[in-house]
């Protein structure tokens, strides 16, 4: 089943889609003028962005089931590649069963639209029962260890990730509290698709802008021990950049106004600068330069969501506090 999505929201998609045929068709001009030119890299980068664009797009424009199996898939293959770069304790496997099993239950709150369970499910029961089940396996040796393992990942690849899931589960609000500038009736009373894009376009247009802004103008580094191509000039000019693109799209897009849309930029600039960061000590802690290979051009699952682990919960309760 295809949802019928509020104007504005196809307009978005389509003008994703207008860039990637151009990127496309420039790559293929520079491919023809430059035979010589080692585009590999940059060929599996933009044909990977073609399948993620397209799976989104049904994502955002399918039924309400295959967009939480969408989210619910990507969240189950970042814990599953996070559980592959980290060494566990054969004693974990049975803790493990469980924490798999979190992944549709977490999703199946936001299925049936239980916002309480939702919100708990993960940081408190699974923050319970994983420990309970571990000691009951009567191994205590790294104990500690395998269980902020455990529950580090299902708080960052399913908790945070299943936040941009429920955007999509949002009710109609009342017509007092959005903005006056909202252009169509239909997105009243369907706010989540276009919520959703706002996050993750801007998202992963922050990521592009910041590393433009570092490339061009930093010099010093933010955290040269965690992540060395981090600047100063690419964390405001990114950040800079986010918040002017926000008060843009958020009037347009979504019910809020330009004041709130500028927060929300703070927001996702700022948070997507900190969800990258903190991967990133991830990764160099464990002596990685990818979290997998599984996105030809891009790396794992988590080095393209990221920047999304942080963003995707701020921005879902900024909007659910003064919208819903």
């Amino acid at each position: 089943m295809i949802r019928q999505l509020p104007t504005e929201v196809n307009w978005t998609l389509a003008g994703i889609f207008a860039v990637l045929v151009l990127s496309s068709v420039l790559l293929y001009c520079w491919r023809r003028l430059k035979p010589q030119a080692d585009l590999a890299e940059m060929t599996a980068r933009l044909r990977t962005w073609w399948v993620i664009a397209v799976l989104f797009s049904l994502a955002v424009a399918g039924s309400q089931a295959f967009a939480v199996a969408f989210f619910a898939f990507v969240s189950f293959l970042a814990f599953k590649e996070y559980l592959s770069l980290i060494p566990t304790r054969r004693a974990d496997r049975r803790v493990l069963f469980w924490a798999y099993l979190a992944i549709p239950i977490q999703y199946y709150w936001i299925y049936s639209q239980w916002y309480g369970m939702f919100i708990i499910f993960i940081p408190v029961y699974m923050f319970l029962l994983l420990p309970t089940r571990a000691v009951l396996i009567g191994n205590t040796d790294g104990y500690i260890r395998a269980m902020g393992t455990v529950h580090w990942g299902l708080m960052t690849a399913v908790f945070s990730l299943s936040h941009a899931a429920y955007l999509l589960n949002l009710q109609p609000v009342e017509s007092g509290r959005i903005s006056p500038s909202w252009p169509s009736e239909h997105a009243i009373e369907e706010p989540g698709p276009g919520l959703l894009i706002m996050l993750v376009l801007l998202t992963q247009l922050n990521d592009v802008a910041q590393f433009a802004w570092g490339k061009s103008f930093g010099r010093t580094r933010v955290a040269p021990d965690v992540s060395p191509g981090k600047t100063v000039a690419g964390l405001v000019g990114g950040v800079a950049t986010t918040v002017v693109l926000a008060m843009l799209i958020g009037p347009a897009l979504t019910l809020m106004d330009w004041q709130r849309s500028l927060f929300a930029g703070l927001i996702i600039g700022l948070g997507g600068f900190a969800g990258d960061l903190s991967i990133s000590a991830l990764k160099r802690d464990l002596g990685v330069k990818d979290s997998g290979s599984i996105l030809p051009g891009h790396g794992g699952i988590l080095d393209r969501v990221d920047s999304l682990t942080y963003t995707a919960p701020m921005f879902f309760h900024f909007v659910h506090y003064f919208y819903f």
